[in-house]
């Protein structure tokens, strides 16, 4: 009989650290370039986050995948729920299915959540890594959330961050980042009073969950790399029709979710718009020769792979060391 092997949570977290992440999520942006690994499109099934039925304020995505440099196979169940806050749970829902891409039996069931928010803050790290060569850098930061922590661990592992400016629409949430990351960050954290204070900055990331697009084109200056990463426009049109190159890391999903789906729908946007993948440039398949007054919109909105490889990765460590229980459903 197969075994399948049950992570919770704090299992999750004790058998992963950000650099391996890291070290996954840049070897899957080339797997994703060069055709190893195969990624469909995200299903999304809405229950109230922005239908009106049913009242639920969430949603959930299937996202599957398989990858090749790991020969590996899974599903990741996840999602957003507002009303989860109200108790003092995390906004993010998730579990991770591991499937042997041979024989198709379950190989693991695990928490999702925290491979959620680290694989996101490598997303941008990664893609940094390849679009700003010089080691030195200013991160403007929108968000101050869990998302907001991991990005930061993730940016901190590759550059040297001179200054970090930081702006949540809450004030507490803004000055608990900037005590919880102070080791973390090399250089200066400052809390933002005014949210044009952190465009001024090499690179500019939005982990909110804000329906508003209120990163103004005016306020984002030439050489500026922006990332909206989260699922509603978090910057105007203007930016996203001037910028200089748009770069994602899945065109399917780019256009029919977050930063672009609204200019997709209306005709304005399509995928002729966009430069490159991140696994294009990753792979040595297209590439970038950065003028240093362009602007660029990279949107790195999230994909299956990069769960499947970290999960993996986790297993793996799990079987070798007998962490996390076993169930035979089969």
């Amino acid at each position: 009989m197969f075994q399948t092997r049950l992570l919770s949570k704090s299992q999750v977290q004790s058998l992963i650290t950000m650099s391996e992440v890291l070290d996954a999520v840049e070897k899957t942006f080339k797997g994703m370039g060069d055709g190893t690994v195969i990624n469909p499109t995200k299903v999304n099934l809405d229950l109230g986050e922005t239908a009106s039925y049913p009242p639920y304020g969430g949603f959930m995505n299937a996202m599957p995948a398989y990858i090749g440099w790991l020969d590996t196979a899974g599903i990741k169940w996840a999602g957003g729920f507002f009303e989860r806050k109200k108790h003092g749970l995390g906004y993010i829902t998730s579990l991770i299915l591991l499937i042997d891409p041979k024989m198709g039996n379950f190989k693991a069931v695990m928490d999702g959540a925290h491979i959620t928010n680290l694989r996101t803050g490598a997303q941008s790290a990664i893609a940094l890594k390849y679009l700003h060569p010089d080691k030195n850098i200013r991160i403007g930061l929108y968000g101050a959330g869990m998302q907001g922590h991991t990005q930061t661990m993730a940016i901190s592992q590759i550059f040297n961050i001179e200054k970090l400016c930081v702006y949540d629409i809450s004030p507490d949430a803004a000055r608990k980042y900037a005590e919880d990351m102070k080791n973390v960050v090399q250089g200066e954290i400052v809390i933002a009073k005014d949210p044009k204070e952190p465009a001024d900055a090499d690179a500019i990331i939005c982990v909110t969950q804000s329906k508003d697009k209120f990163l103004k084109n005016e306020w984002i200056k030439p050489g500026t790399i922006v990332f909206p990463m989260g699922s509603y426009q978090e910057c105007d049109d203007d930016f996203i029709l001037s910028a200089d190159k748009i770069i994602v890391d899945h065109v399917g999903q780019c256009l029919h979710r977050g930063a672009l789906k609204e200019l997709c729908e209306e005709g304005k946007i399509s995928e002729r718009n966009i430069f490159a993948t991140i696994g294009e440039i990753v792979a040595g398949k297209k590439e970038i020769k950065r003028n240093k007054n362009e602007r660029i919109l990279c949107i790195p909105i999230g994909t299956g792979a990069m769960d499947i490889a970290v999960a993996t990765i986790v297993f793996q460590k799990a079987e070798s060391k007998g962490i996390g229980g076993t169930y035979e459903f089969e």
